[in-house]
């Protein structure tokens, strides 16, 4: 009986029998030549492929084996999904990849494409001639002739359409008929009885481990001559490599002929018998007549082939060595820049909405809104690139997943074309087909299906879906079956899609079962010594490593690039400026709100970001819940400005893969409270972008949102949330909220820089309450208006991020009160009503909530010695909590007061006005301190 976990010693144990029982072909065939059932690879591309996937098992079972020794730090197999190696087989090894955590084999394959070591197929040949007076009708389409090939690993862009394709328009959004099938794997035929007749023990392995020390541990990784069974642990991974095998050479054909599984033999043949000879047969006749034959051995794994250095990567990544390319010792995950392929969390799909917008990013790109001179751009994606995202079966019921492939299912529909291939990995089966009946039914997705045990029909597949969405410029879902090996099973095992393989190159005549084996044991003597070379590999020694790649901060190139900015504004973009704005810049029309000066401050940062673009919900057509957006649409066209789907996920995925293309996104999230429902796309996608992978991938982007609390109660706790922990938590996000109107443009300016220099994730909360305010203490003195700054002035009113500014009122020597937001504006009438009382407060204006103008917060404090905390968010993870706790690490030994919102949700109509800051309470509370 199989067990209900199947254990990488039972794993490794089963396939290495079956790799020895599967015996000699039948007939030898050349590598060069196409399986001989007309299948669209070639014997060399089938071994290949089988590499990705030994490989990727290997890195398996070394990772169990590192982690038994407390070397290795990460355990998530890709056993079972070895599958996906086709489908990188499939794509170009240019196209960006966004992978899920059992890619392995993937990744592997990838590396090899990358180096040129993926074989290249024979054109097909062409059909004979016919007899005009014999043949029959002419020949139709899908004729053997026509069978797809690969030109240095990469499937051509349209080869032969399954009969499902055929019969479905290619314009259609209806998904057509699978082209293949997901078996039932209860209704796979089982393997011979020696698979399933398991040992129940395996000696003393089950026994409990006698912990060595550090130095033994150590001592034991180190001795060559012992097995990996033997060196690790009881109980740990059991890894047969006791010498290495033989590296082999040039098989000597003179006087040879292949043996069964691979071994050389003699015999003499007559050359009139050529035509029974094993294809692929060498014939060499000496001086006496006599002919020789010979089949070559496979060629064996050379030492440091594209394989071996994918394993190093991966191997480093386990180890969390600081060499590993992708995230330097940070997180292990499969990415790297020269793969194209995009390092991500890839938590229960979560960078599918990323996928969704770089694909819409690349479209816009290629239709000829390429960076303007100086633009930087994150990667230089080819104008025709696929984007492939791939999942695991259960993140289909993911509200990630859902509002990824609805949006790309949506844009469809309304002609926008997105080049996305969807890979979801069915390892659970599918058996009440759940996940085929939701992928099959989204609209505008075209959908395809594959057994992933299956390489050459994974391949075959998985080449069509590619094609199709190259070509047409669509989304399509590849459902590709998968088991779940070295882990809770149902008897998956037995569909393993190593052995699938090997039988292939058996059956097909390209190699016998014990050369398979070798193969497999040749390749995890390389793994052995790389692992050991990896540990020796430096690791993340300090804070500073580990976060340097986090988030840059270059001050001075972003002052320079608001000062470039304004040149070219004032100079040679003085005349489109001039047009834009219809004639009257916003400098010439007088005093400003917030919302008009942030609207202003958006159209002069399209005029100077070619690939700047605003979206969100309703923001091209309806100028935005709040009127900030209006008439953008109009100046900069509705590529620039446009609408989406009303779920923030989307929109902020749609940020997130626009700014990994290369442009400048500043999508708009209409309130706060919705922010909450897709905040991990800011969290876990785009704060770890840099972080994952030491910065040779970034995703610039500005992210504006109506936030805080109204003050008429409108809309209750869905328009009025006051909740920004969140955001201050996630590390090196950038949070600004701008309270006045000749703050929010230059602010807004900043942050455009810093996104374009950076690659920085900017979030500016905009409050709600103080969009269309226009008095400070009595009505109509318009003094919470502004004048909007002509470029010339931009570089002197710069504001860096980090920088506070304060307010003077009366002789500002008695209360400093330190505030953000609405409390600008609460704080400055308090101080008012207290400097009739003989009070002197300086008001100082956080204005960017992360990171905290610290500096400015302990000066300002340390020079009256009273501080007053005014926070419209709540007690609880509020703002308050990040300055008081700034004034203790620093030394401040002055008194402190906190006025907060408490901690509620914001209730509806005037109610709100009980658990929100007011004007009165800040005044109280100044009160209170003072009397101390």
């Amino acid at each position: 009986m199989l067990s209900d976990v199947t254990t990488p010693h039972d794993l490794d144990d089963r396939l290495r029998a079956e790799l020895a029982a599967l015996g000699a072909p039948d007939q030898r065939r050349d590598l060069g030549e196409r399986l001989p059932d007309g299948g669209p690879l070639t014997g060399a591309q089938a071994l290949a492929l089988f590499d990705a996937q030994l490989t990727s098992r290997l890195l398996d079972l070394a990772g169990q084996w590192l982690h038994g020794f407390g070397e290795g730090y990460h355990t998530i197999e890709s056993a079972g999904h070895e599958g996906n190696a086709a489908v990188a087989a499939a794509l170009r090894p240019t196209d960006p990849a966004l992978l899920h955590h059992r890619s392995g084999a993937f990744y592997c394959l990838r590396a090899a494409q990358a180096a040129g070591a993926f074989p290249a197929a024979p054109p097909p040949s062409a059909p004979p001639t016919p007899d005009p007076e014999t043949a029959p009708d002419a020949a139709v389409d899908g004729s053997p002739g026509a069978v797809p090939g690969a030109s240095s690993g990469v499937s051509p862009d349209e080869p032969a359409a399954s009969s499902a394709q055929r019969a479905t328009p290619a314009s259609s959004a209806v998904s057509p008929a699978p082209s293949a099938v997901i078996p039932d794997p209860s209704a796979t035929p089982a393997l011979p009885d020696a698979t399933h007749d398991l040992p129940a023990q395996r000696g003393t392995s089950q026994d409990p481990p006698i912990d060595p020390t550090p130095q033994e541990q150590r001592s034991a990784l180190r001795e060559p001559e012992r097995s990996w069974s033997e060196s690790a642990p009881m109980g740990a991974v059991s890894y047969q490599d006791l010498e290495r095998p033989g590296a082999g050479g040039d098989a000597d054909l003179a006087g040879t002929v292949a043996a069964p599984g691979g071994a050389s033999g003699r015999t003499n043949a007559a050359a009139g018998e050529a035509d029974s000879l094993p294809v692929g047969a060498g014939i060499v006749v000496d001086a006496d007549g006599g002919a020789t034959v010979g089949v070559p051995d496979l060629p064996p794994p050379a030492p440091d082939d594209a394989f071996a250095a994918a394993a190093r990567d991966v191997l480093r990544g386990i180890v969390a060595s600081a060499e590993e390319p992708a995230a330097g010792g940070r997180q292990k995950l499969f990415g790297r820049a020269d793969l194209a392929v995009v390092p991500t969390a890839a938590s229960a799909g979560s960078h599918l909405p990323r996928a969704v917008g770089l694909g819409l990013a690349l479209e816009r790109l290629r239709r000829g809104a390429r960076p303007a001179d100086g633009e930087p751009e994150a990667a230089a994606w080819p104008a025709d690139a696929v984007v492939v995202c791939s999942f695991g079966d259960a993140s289909v019921n993911h509200a990630t997943v859902t509002a990824a492939l609805n949006t790309a299912g949506w844009y469809d529909h309304t002609g926008l074309r997105i080049p996305v291939l969807f890979v979801c990995e069915d390892s659970c089966g599918s058996a009440d087909g759940w996940v085929a009946t939701t992928l099959r039914s989204r609209p505008g997705i075209r959908y395809f299906a594959a057994d992933g045990t299956d390489v050459a029909e994974s391949y075959r597949v998985a080449a069509e879906a590619t094609a199709w969405v190259r070509r047409h410029r669509r989304p399509a879902v590849l459902h590709l079956g998968a088991v779940r090996l070295m882990g809770q099973g149902d008897g998956g095992e037995v569909r393993d899609p190593l052995l699938a393989t090997a039988r292939l190159l058996v059956t097909s005549g390209y190699a016998g079962g014990e050369e398979l084996l070798s193969r497999y044991d040749e390749r995890g003597w390389q793994l052995r010594r790389i692992a050991e070379e990896v540990l020796d590999e430096p690791k993340l020694a300090s804070a500073v490593d580990v976060v340097r790649e986090l988030a840059p901060r270059r001050p001075v190139r972003v002052s320079r690039a608001v000062a470039d900015a304004a040149a070219r504004a004032a100079g040679p973009g003085a005349g489109a400026r001039a047009e834009a704005f219809g004639g009257k810049p916003p400098e010439l029309t007088g005093p400003l709100t917030l919302a008009q000066s942030i609207n202003a401050a958006l159209a002069d940062g399209m005029l100077d970001h070619p690939q700047m673009a605003v979206f969100g919900r309703d923001v091209a057509a309806g100028g935005g819940a709040h009127g900030v957006t209006e008439g953008l649409r109009d100046r900069f066209g509705a590529a620039r400005v446009f609408d989406t789907p009303r779920d923030e996920t989307s929109i902020l995925g749609l940020g997130l893969g626009a700014g990994l293309a290369g442009m400048l996104p500043v999508p708009e999230i209409r309130y706060l409270a919705y922010l909450h429902s897709a905040e991990d796309q800011l969290r876990g996608e785009a704060a770890t972008m840099r972080f994952f992978s030491r910065g040779a991938f970034r995703n610039p982007m500005v992210v504006r949102v109506a936030a805080l609390a109204g003050e008429d109660g409108l809309g209750g706790h869905a328009r009025n949330d006051n909740s920004v922990a969140v955001l201050r938590d996630v590390p090196g996000l950038v949070v600004a909220v701008p309270a006045r109107p000749d703050d929010a443009a230059p602010m807004l300016r900043t942050c455009l820089a810093a996104a374009r220099v950076d690659g920085s994730v900017c979030v500016f909360l905009e409050p709600a309450a103080l969009y269309h305010a226009r008095d400070l203490y009595t009505d109509g003195d318009g003094e919470w208006t502004a004048e909007y700054a002509e470029p010339g002035a931009w570089a002197d009113r710069h504001v860096p991020i980090g920088r506070a500014r304060v307010y003077g009122i009366g002789s500002s020597e008695d209360l400093t009160i330190i505030t953000f937001g609405s409390g600008v504006r609460m704080s400055l009438r308090a101080a008012a009503t207290l400097a009739a009382e003989g009070v002197g407060s300086r008001v100082v204006d956080l204005r960017w909530l992360a990171p905290l103008p610290v500096a400015d917060i302990i000066r300002e404090a340390s020079a009256t010695g009273r501080v007053l905390v005014v926070d419209e968010t709540r007690r609880s993870g509020g703002v308050g909590e990040g300055v008081l706790s700034a004034l203790v690490d620093t030394g401040y030994v002055g008194a402190a007061r906190r006025v907060a919102g408490l901690d509620s949700f914001v209730p509806l109509g005037p109610a709100a006005r009980q658990v929100l800051v007011s004007e009165e309470a800040i005044t109280q509370g100044a009160r209170t301190l003072l009397a101390r």
